[in-house]
C-alpha cells in the first residue's frame, strides 16, 4: 500500500470499518466458540454447532491409573474407543475411605499419587478428543460412597440415623462440598490446566445412582440435589451438570410411577432434572436386573417404554437433552451368547438414533462398559474388551459413524431426515485409526 496512502488518513477509516463488520458479525453469531459443551434448548452444542455422541462408560480409570506401570491400560481403552468412532467417557473422580488406592482417605486428606491418576486420565482423554463425565461420589459403598460419609461422621461423634443422613446432615453435605470444591479447582499436575477451566470436561455428575429409602416422594434428594447443584454452579460455570438418576419417577408426575420397574428408589427424575442448575437429565437402563424374571421379549418391551416415556418427558416437560447414559447386556443373563448382546446394543442404538433423527431430544447413549485386555478383576458381566469382540466393536462404530452424520446434518442443512443409518453391519471404510 503507498505511503501516501497511509498517512491521508484512509488507514484510520479502514480499520473502522472492518472494526464495524466484525462488530456485526459477532452481532448475529449467538455461537460458544469456548471450546466447552453447551446446550442450546434442548440439544448439546460445541463452538455452536450440534453435539451428538456415542459414548461409554470405564469407572475404573482413576484407579488403575494410580499405578503409573498400570497406565498403558487406560491408553488403550481411550485408544480402542476412539478408533471405534467414541467420544464420550463416563468415569469416577471419588474412590473414599479405606477402598483400595482411595483418593480421598478421610474427610479432606487425599493422596496426591491417586490424584495424579486422575490428572492422567483427564490429559490423556484430552489427546484422543473424548469428552469425559466426572461423578463425585457412588450412591453405594463400592469405591466408599455414601455409606463411607456417613460413616466419617458416626465416627467423628455425629448423631446418623441411616445412611440416608448423607442428604441432610449439615456435617455430611460439607463433607461432600469440600470433595467437589477440591476436585473442581484441582490443576492438572500433567496439563497444567485447572479442571474447572478444561474443555476435555464435558459434565459434572453429583452421585452415581442416587436412592433414599426414608423418602420415596424424591423431595429429599431433590432438596439436596438443588443445594449441590447451586454449590457446583459457583464453583465453575463452564462445564455442564447432570445428577447421575437411573430414571425412577417420583411424586411430581404420580401417574408416571407405573412406568418405573415395579418399585420406587426415592428419587423424582421430573422434579430434580427441572431444577435449573441441572443442564440435562440421564436415565439408566438394565431391564435384565430390574425384571430378571421376566424373559427377554418382556425385558426388550420395558426398555423401549423406558425410554420412550423418558423422551417425551425430555422433549416436552424438561425441555433439556437427555443421555442413556448407562446401558448393556450381562454374560451372566441366563442363555447369554455375544450375538445376543449384540442384537440388544443394535436394537438401543437403533432407538436412540431414530429419537435423535425424528428432532428429539437425546444426545448419545454411554455403553456399560469398556475394559482392556487382562481386567478381568474388573469386569461385572457387562465389560467389552474392543480388541476381543469385533462384532460388538463394529456395531458400536457403525452407531457411532450414525450418530457424527446426524450432528453433520443438523449443522450442514439444518434437517436430518436424508441422513443415511445401517446398523445390520460394519462398514468399511469407516473407522479412523488412531496410533
Amino acid at each position: 500500500m503507498p505511503t501516501n496512502f497511509l498517512k491521508s488518513g484512509h488507514l484510520s477509516w479502514i480499520l473502522t470499518f472492518l472494526a464495524f463488520v466484525l462488530y456485526v458479525s459477532l452481532l448475529g453469531c449467538h455461537c460458544d466458540a469456548t471450546g466447552f459443551v453447551r446446550t442450546e434448548g434442548a440439544n448439546f452444542i460445541v463452538n455452536g454447532s450440534p453435539f451428538l455422541f456415542n459414548g461409554f462408560n470405564a469407572y475404573w480409570m482413576m484407579n488403575v491409573a494410580t499405578d503409573p506401570n498400570e497406565r498403558y491400560k487406560v491408553t488403550q481403552v481411550l485408544k480402542d474407543a476412539a478408533n471405534a468412532g467414541l467420544s464420550v467417557c463416563r468415569t469416577w473422580a471419588f474412590a473414599d475411605g479405606s477402598v483400595d488406592k482411595a483418593l480421598q482417605i478421610s474427610p479432606g486428606v487425599y493422596d496426591e499419587r491417586v490424584f495424579q491418576g486422575l490428572d492422567f486420565v483427564v490429559a490423556e482423554a484430552r489427546k484422543y478428543d473424548i469428552q469425559l463425565i466426572l461423578s463425585f461420589v457412588n450412591n453405594y459403598k463400592d469405591f466408599g460412597g455414601r455409606p463411607q460419609y456417613v460413616e466419617w461422621a458416626r465416627s467423628s461423634g455425629v448423631q446418623i440415623s441411616s445412611d440416608d443422613d448423607f442428604y441432610i446432615n449439615p456435617i455430611v453435605k460439607g463433607y461432600y462440598k469440600n470433595h467437589v470444591k477440591r476436585v473442581i479447582t484441582r490443576v492438572n499436575t500433567i496439563t497444567k490446566i485447572a479442571y474447572r477451566d478444561d474443555t476435555t470436561i464435558m459434565a459434572w455428575e453429583l452421585i452415581n445412582e442416587p436412592r433414599c429409602q426414608v423418602d420415596y416422594s424424591g423431595r429429599m434428594v431433590n432438596a439436596w440435589v438443588e443445594e449441590m447443584g447451586v454449590f457446583v454452579k459457583s464453583l465453575d460455570q463452564n462445564h455442564l451438570l447432570e445428577i447421575g438418576m437411573e430414571g425412577f419417577y417420583g411424586d411430581t408426575m404420580p401417574e408416571r410411577k407405573q412406568i418405573n420397574p415395579g418399585y420406587q428408589v426415592g428419587t423424582d427424575f421430573i422434579g430434580s432434572n427441572l431444577l435449573k442448575e441441572i443442564d440435562f437429565a440421564t436415565i439408566h437402563a438394565y431391564p435384565d436386573q430390574w425384571l430378571s424374571r421376566q424373559n427377554e421379549d418382556s425385558q426388550m418391551a420395558f426398555m423401549k417404554r423406558w425410554m420412550s416415556s423418558h423422551y417425551e418427558d425430555s422433549r416436552t416437560i424438561l425441555k433439556k437433552p437427555l443421555v442413556i447414559a448407562e446401558f448393556g447386556k450381562s454374560s451372566k443373563d441366563p442363555g447369554y451368547n455375544v450375538n445376543k448382546r449384540d442384537s440388544y446394543m443394535n436394537a438401543v442404538y437403533r432407538n436412540i438414533y431414530t429419537e435423535a433423527k425424528t428432532g428429539g431430544t437425546v444426545g448419545g447413549g454411554l455403553v456399560w462398559q469398556l475394559l482392556a485386555d487382562g481386567m478381568g478383576s474388573y469386569g461385572d458381566g457387562y465389560e467389552i474388551i474392543l480388541s476381543e469382540n469385533p462384532s460388538t466393536d463394529g456395531i458400536i462404530l457403525q452407531q457411532s459413524h450414525a450418530m457424527g452424520t446426524l450432528s453433520a446434518g443438523l449443522l450442514g442443512t439444518g434437517s436430518t431426515q436424508s441422513v443415511p443409518v445401517n446398523h445390520s453391519h460394519n462398514r468399511k471404510g469407516l473407522r479412523k485409526i488412531v496410533p
